[in-house]
């Protein structure tokens, strides 16, 4: 265990030497920019739950939809670029560590940046909400759920991208192949036969649909979704287990 903490460690601070990270704040800025700028008593909202609902839906729509997939894969490129520079796979491996510590290391490190970026979220609903006038009222039990949510869903795209970024020494590839599959969320977030087993939307619909009411993915429960979204976690990082333990460096 003290062997995965270190390599946790060595992990952070490659990350922490480069700009990535502050990717992370990119999202809720403009989310949050997105919230100020719309108004609830301009189109006559005027319950603090309506409010509440337009504006996490508003804000959520964007960063869930687009931001959260993308900034996935871009984490999950960026923590193998190193070692597929200049033999450092073989170099990291000669050491006496395990494969399934490395391969759970990176992923970690994926896994705390995307929650960071969560409860950055969650701090420009809140910065929104304050704006408007109605902060104190805010359900912070269903924010709390549609937040923590969003990160488990983004969890099983994490996996998949790590395999994707493991297999291949290319840095822009996978992330060309993962923006190509994001831009389609904006049509397949509507199908309640599609939505819940694309992993590109499966933060939006988690993040959504735990306050939105609408046809389509969105009326599926919370509960059906997670379930979708946890099975597909497993079965994706198992598969990434089992390839970069047999994988020939």
């Amino acid at each position: 265990m003290a062997t995965f903490f270190r390599l946790v460690a060595a992990e952070r601070l490659k990350l922490s030497k480069s700009y990535i990270w502050v990717l992370a704040l990119l999202s809720p800025l403009l989310s949050l920019a997105i919230g100020i700028l719309l108004s609830p008593d301009s189109i006559g909202v005027s319950s603090v739950q309506e409010k509440y609902m337009l504006l996490a839906s508003s804000m959520a729509s964007f960063h869930a939809m687009l931001f959260l997939p993308i900034l996935t894969g871009i984490l999950s490129a960026f923590v193998c670029r190193y070692e597929h520079v200049g033999g450092g796979w073989k170099q990291l491996l000669t050491l006496p560590v395990s494969r399934n510590h490395l391969y759970f290391a990176k992923f970690s490190i994926v896994a705390a940046v995307l929650a960071l970026s969560q409860l950055l979220f969650l701090a420009a609903v809140y910065a929104a909400a304050a704006y408007h006038g109605f902060a104190s009222d805010l359900p912070w039990s269903t924010l709390l759920t549609g937040v923590g949510s969003g990160w488990l869903a983004c969890l099983p795209l994490a996996a998949l991208q790590l395999l994707v970024s493991v297999s291949w020494s290319s840095f822009a590839a996978p992330l060309v192949i993962n923006v190509m599959l994001t831009i389609p969320n904006m049509l397949i977030v509507n199908s309640e036969h599609i939505g819940p087993f694309y992993p590109w939307a499966q933060p939006m619909l988690a993040m959504l649909s735990f306050s939105v009411q609408d046809s389509g993915a969105f009326a599926l429960p919370l509960e059906n979704i997670l379930i979708t979204v946890l099975g597909s976690f497993a079965l994706f990082l198992a598969a990434g287990l089992l390839y970069f333990n047999r994988k020939e460096i």
